[in-house]
């Protein structure tokens, strides 16, 4: 028996069978070692589940016993857990897999492993259930390109992260459920009662919500498909709204767990907290949209936001978050999709969006302007040229200047407008008219 023992392994693993002979071949060996390698991670990751353990248990014991660096992402690439070393992720930004948001560019690893320098290696696993895309296990090797039996390892780790996420998933749509309902009658002052702040602070401490404190309400809404765009299915559209809502989730953690976050179906709507009121909440705004964003890689969404006033108190939420509602419509209207608009900056727009007769609105706009209403390339000219003298206050050289003509051509063109809309030089009153007209076309297009 000794003999037969001599240059095997010494380390070889404890938990081979009993019954195994020790006079099988390196190759059979070798094989019957990773499976019990394989069922013993499988067991471990199993066990995890079953004492309510974290993605992050299973990342830590996946890169224990497989020996590499590990991170569970969206389908997106948004971090959810890791057990990763700063060389792993020195080397995951090397190659260019990291956006500056720390999302990971989980598109250049779909489908195969990418080789890195030095001989290590990064792979990524799907995580589905039911058909349905959850998570992304990727894993990266420093010291070498990941065996066979390592991928093998890795689609276990992929199911047992399934069941857990799968779990996850349903514990959130309950809590969303609950919290959206609270939140809904908050904003729409529906909670109203003898007792009704009693019950706001109740269910807001019962969330982990802090409310006594100046907020934006922020609105968040995927951008529609373009009209020339094949029809999608709902269940598919309900999979971008619940990664869209799970990455506002995940954003405004990372800012402060108590900011209340919420899925309303077809918007987002987050409660804000604003450090500087003379800020107006423009920062933390645009750091938590920048976030959210990313470079829009992963099967991102575009997404258009509006942001109301500040609210200092909870009764004045009903109003913000109205205020938010008509900044995110309007600006979609007027500046397009991806637009962050706040309810401030709206202008006379805000005036024009409370009309809600469309008809009328293009009516008037086509009795102003006349022909420049039309949709031609010879009249959106036209406009853009009037809009330049309505801006420098039909001063003929400045506007020349700033249209890059000579002051000639500008003075016909002047001449042309009057003849077509009136004497817009002397008549302040038609100016205003026009002005409110060119407002009213970028609303209804």
């Amino acid at each position: 028996m000794t003999e037969q023992l001599v240059g095997q392994p010494v380390d070889r693993p404890v938990d081979r069978p009993v019954d195994q002979p020790v006079d099988q071949p390196v190759d059979q060996r070798s094989a019957i070692d990773a499976l019990a390698r394989i069922d013993a991670l499988h067991r471990a990751l199993t066990q995890i589940v079953l004492e309510d353990g974290t993605l992050d248990n299973i990342a830590a014991e996946v890169a224990r016993v497989v020996g590499v660096g590990v991170l569970v992402t969206s389908t997106d690439g948004r971090e959810r857990a890791s057990a990763v070393t700063l060389d792993h992720r020195a080397m995951l930004d090397v190659h260019h897999l990291v956006d500056p948001t720390g999302r990971i560019r989980v598109e250049r690893l779909s489908g195969s492993s990418v080789p890195m320098r030095d001989g290590a290696e990064a792979r990524s696993q799907r995580v589905a259930a039911g058909g349905s895309d959850l998570a992304r296990l990727i894993v990266v090797k420093l010291d070498g390109p990941i065996a066979e039996d390592d991928v093998q390892a890795l689609e276990r780790a992929a199911a047992v992260a399934a069941l857990l996420i799968t779990r996850q998933e349903a514990i959130t749509a309950i809590e969303n459920k609950y919290q959206g309902d609270f939140l809904r009658d908050l904003l729409l002052h529906r909670t109203g009662g003898p007792n009704s702040d009693d019950y706001v602070a109740e269910h807001a401490a019962t969330f982990g919500w802090n409310l006594d404190r100046p907020v934006v309400v922020l609105c968040a809404e995927i951008d529609p498909l373009p009209p020339d765009t094949a029809p999608v299915a709902r269940l598919v559209r309900r999979q971008w709204q619940e990664r869209f809502a799970a990455a506002w989730r995940q954003v405004t953690r990372g800012l402060d767990e108590s900011i209340p976050t919420v899925d309303f179906s077809s918007e987002v709507v987050v409660l804000l907290p604003v450090a500087d009121c003379a800020d107006s909440g423009h920062t933390a705004v645009r750091r938590a949209v920048t976030a959210v964003t990313g470079d829009k890689g992963g099967g991102r969404r575009p997404f258009s936001v509006g942001v109301s006033r500040i609210a200092s108190t909870v009764d004045e939420l009903s109003e913000a978050y109205a205020q938010a509602q008509r900044a995110v419509e309007v600006g979609r209207r007027v500046h397009g999709g991806g637009s962050t608009t706040f309810f401030d900056g709206l202008g006379l727009h805000r005036l024009i969006a409370l009309i809600p007769d469309q008809a009328e609105l293009r009516s008037f706009a086509h009795d102003v302007l006349g022909p420049l209403a039309d949709d031609s390339s010879d009249a959106a000219d036209l406009r853009r040229t009037l809009q330049v003298l309505l801006d420098t206050n039909f001063n003929v050289a400045e506007a020349a200047r700033s249209q890059f003509f000579h002051y000639n051509t500008m003075r016909y063109r002047v001449s042309k407008l009057e003849r077509l809309l009136g004497p817009l030089s002397q008549d302040p009153h038609l100016r205003l008219d026009v002005a409110v007209a060119l407002r009213v076309l970028e609303i209804t297009g």
